[in-house]
């Protein structure tokens, strides 16, 4: 973890923690570090993408006028999803991508999302050469002069190309599925209907009308209870809630129950495995996967490996080890073969295939992933490393494993950017699951490490 950017990006309170003077450098460094690598005198090309919040603009135009400052070119996809700006990157043969959102967060904060030539998360030896950059005094950055600056070019086409490749991931056409797409008022307001109405679905669309201040504003992925309301209304058979960047998405089933990431792993690795899809038998998770997928894959005899939080992680153990399916519970799913990022709008077009071509409605798809109730509190420290090494700690975590045996698991892991550890456990009920957690936050406080627990 740096300064600046984490697992997912630079992000923050916008016009704060990241402003515009932020994005200028950014764009400024990008610019001038590809440049360097065109010895023929060809420009470097950075394309930018944004989702729909208000300080979205404020930062694609700085970074714009950085990129163009340093002799690149930029080329503006304007609001798109994250997935799509991977995509264009790697299809298009850009040196860079840039996306600016803040994904499930609130409208006021934005982020800088920065990939590399093959539209994956950017190095993040790249990323710390740039935060060194953002704070040092001295400028060492040249401006371009004279026709070396850069140019700003209109690539609106751009997400045609990307909505045309969504198109031929349906394996069969959509037509007479019922279909709900809630938008989150973000960037897939009007890609993801133009996606599922091509596909042939009769497509019913809910917050699809952002105004810059209502992303992820009670509804999308992290505010599911609306969409699930809509679909059992509506008597549809399935729905879709993406977030802000569309880079996740969770499902509803024809009864309104939440499919979220991980159902959605195990019902794709299940059918990939049928049909001789699923390279070395194993797909790639996290650490905070629920134990009922871990369960449920077990029986259906399918492997799994674990890393660290983070759609970054489980996509570098794919791509080193050749596995086509990963992903988090919280609906970042990856299909290596296809994209090389979360792709929300993918993930629904995969899951869809599923539905329609084993012909069973979605509930059935889930019934044998079983989620185990799962409490999760978030504790300030004194010291994360010596809260982690504390013997009453780790005594007590493990008094709670050997407890809980085979019917659930705990798990104490720090925060990569705050001084926090998150306390997580599962078990067979609500109550048993926040048992072990309060006993395992109370070992810290009788150990004098506990600050506060977070609401």
């Amino acid at each position: 973890m740096g300064k600046y950017f984490g697992t997912d990006g630079f992000r923050g309170k916008a016009g704060n923690v990241l402003n515009s003077g932020h994005a200028f450098k950014i764009g400024r460094y990008l610019g001038w570090f590809y440049s360097k690598k065109h010895e023929n005198g060809e420009r470097a090309k950075i394309v930018i993408g944004k989702d729909t919040r208000r300080s979205s603009y404020t930062l694609e135009n700085a970074l714009a006028a950085g990129i163009t400052a340093s002799g690149a070119d930029a080329y503006l996809l304007h609001v798109t999803t994250t997935p799509s700006v991977s995509f264009i990157t790697r299809d298009e043969g850009f040196d860079c991508g840039i996306m600016v959102s803040a994904s499930h967060n609130p409208y006021y904060d934005n982020g800088i999302k920065l990939m590399n030539g093959e539209g994956e998360k950017m190095d993040e030896d790249l990323e710390a050469e740039i935060e060194k950059y953002i704070d040092s005094e001295e400028d060492f950055v040249p401006y371009a002069e004279e026709d070396k600056i850069g140019k700003t070019e209109d690539f609106y086409f751009g997400r045609n190309r990307y909505i045309g490749y969504l198109s031929e991931q349906a394996e069969k056409s959509f037509e007479n599925c019922r279909v709900a797409l809630d938008c989150s008022n973000g960037s897939a307001w009007m890609i993801a209907r133009a996606v599922f109405d091509a596909l042939g679905a009769k497509s019913q669309v809910i917050n699809n009308q952002p105004n810059g201040l209502n992303v992820n504003l009670n509804c999308g992925s992290t505010h599911i209870e609306g969409l699930q309301k809509f679909v059992v209304d509506n008597m549809l058979d399935v729905g879709f809630a993406f977030d802000g960047d569309a880079d996740r998405c969770l499902a509803v089933d024809e009864k309104g129950n939440v499919v979220n990431g991980d159902k959605i792993i195990y019902i794709c690795a299940k059918y990939l495995k049928e049909h001789n899809r699923l390279p070395g038998n194993t797909v790639v998770v996290t650490v905070m996967s629920n134990f009922g997928l871990f369960k449920a894959l077990d029986t259906a005899g399918i492997s799994y490996e674990k890393t660290k939080v983070g759609d970054k992680y489980v996509y570098e153990n794919m791509k080193a080890n050749g596995f086509v399916l990963g992903g988090e519970q919280s609906g970042h799913i990856i299909f290596s073969k296809r994209a090389h990022t979360g792709d929300g709008i993918l993930t629904a077009i995969m899951l869809m295939n599923v539905m329609i071509k084993t012909q069973l409605p979605l509930s059935i798809l889930a019934q044998n992933c079983e989620m185990y109730p799962q409490v999760l509190k978030n504790v300030v420290v004194d010291d994360k490393v010596a809260t982690l090494e504390d013997p009453k700690v780790q005594a007590a975590v493990d008094n709670c494993t050997e407890r809980l045996g085979e019917t659930g698991r705990v798990l104490l892991r720090a925060s990569g950017t705050e001084p926090v550890l998150r306390v997580m456990a599962e078990a067979g009920t609500d109550d048993e699951a926040g048992e072990n957690v309060d006993y395992i936050i109370a070992a810290m406080a009788q150990s004098g490490h506990l600050v506060e627990i977070r609401k």
